[in-house]
């Protein structure tokens, strides 16, 4: 089981809008302000979706470039760039997310229903961006809605070869409306799953909405990591919303610490994913 813990900040997403979630960071500004916050109390990776200046969701390049150059002048987090951006996002969009340099970026595994929409992700377009990555030195996290995922990743890897980094790292992002449920009992499963990948494999897992404690809970205990934000959720309680992306980083924070897990710092983060410090 691994000791410590990677604790991945997800801020902001593309889902909220900023007139109902006041507290949401889609400025640079108030992003720097939160990855600064998020840091200091034990973040080690911060996965970033950016806005336009009315707050949409966008993918523009300037704006993504600017992002990550003031996140890595700014603190030492890991920057993680989405590139599944909004749903309605083309995929020639989403490939040119990794010309602004990240750290890391998402290559989700498949398609899934979202709520009302459909998650399109093509085939021909994961071995796209896996090969882009792997010829850029990014390193991806995988992330996995289903767990048919599981298998379309170990189909990739079977073909291209490992990631960037040579280490594999992956997401479980549960508790979509048309994925797999934020359940034990079902990460359980997906953890099992991992043995059809390469040995030394990690994970962490996203708990969406009300199954934020449940998925934080059932990782932590099954040696797995936390990826927690308002990406994810926008209540802290039932009837209680979040005040700030501190407040869900505090939150795992202390539950890693109560499990003898404590935060990996952004060094042992870098360590464990095979980050390298290019461009920094």
């Amino acid at each position: 089981m691994t000791t410590g813990t990677l604790i991945t900040v997800a801020p902001t997403g593309a889902e909220s809008a900023k007139a109902e979630v006041p507290a949401l960071p889609v400025t640079l500004d108030e992003l720097l302000l939160t990855a600064k916050e998020c840091e200091a109390l034990g973040a080690a990776v911060i996965h970033v979706h950016i806005r336009d200046d009315d707050a949409r969701p966008t993918l523009d390049q300037g704006r993504l470039r600017d992002t990550v150059a003031a996140l890595r002048d700014s603190t030492d987090l890991v920057v993680q760039l989405s590139s599944g951006g909004a749903v309605t996002d083309p995929e020639a969009d989403r490939l040119a997310v990794l010309d602004a340099g990240p750290d890391m970026a998402s290559c989700t595994m498949g398609t899934v229903n979202f709520g009302d929409d459909v998650f399109l992700n093509r085939w021909e377009f994961i071995v796209e961006l896996h090969t882009r990555m792997q010829e850029r030195g990014i390193v991806p996290e995988y992330e996995i809605f289903d767990l048919g995922h599981l298998t379309a990743l170990q189909r990739l890897l079977g073909k291209y070869g490992l990631p960037a980094g040579g280490h594999v790292h992956v997401d479980f992002v549960m508790g979509v409306p048309g994925g797999m449920p934020g359940t034990t009992a079902t990460l359980v499963a997906a953890q099992q799953m991992l043995r059809d990948l390469p040995e030394g494999t990690t994970f962490s897992a996203t708990g969406i909405g009300r199954s934020t404690i449940p998925v934080l809970l059932a990782s932590l205990s099954a040696g797995g990591h936390l990826r927690v934000g308002m990406e994810d959720t926008v209540t802290y309680a039932k009837g209680r919303p979040v005040e700030s992306n501190m407040q869900l980083v505090a939150r795992a924070v202390g539950f890693a610490q109560l499990a003898q897990r404590p935060p990996l710092t952004t060094a042992e983060a870098r360590g464990l994913l095979g980050v390298t410090a290019a461009g920094r």
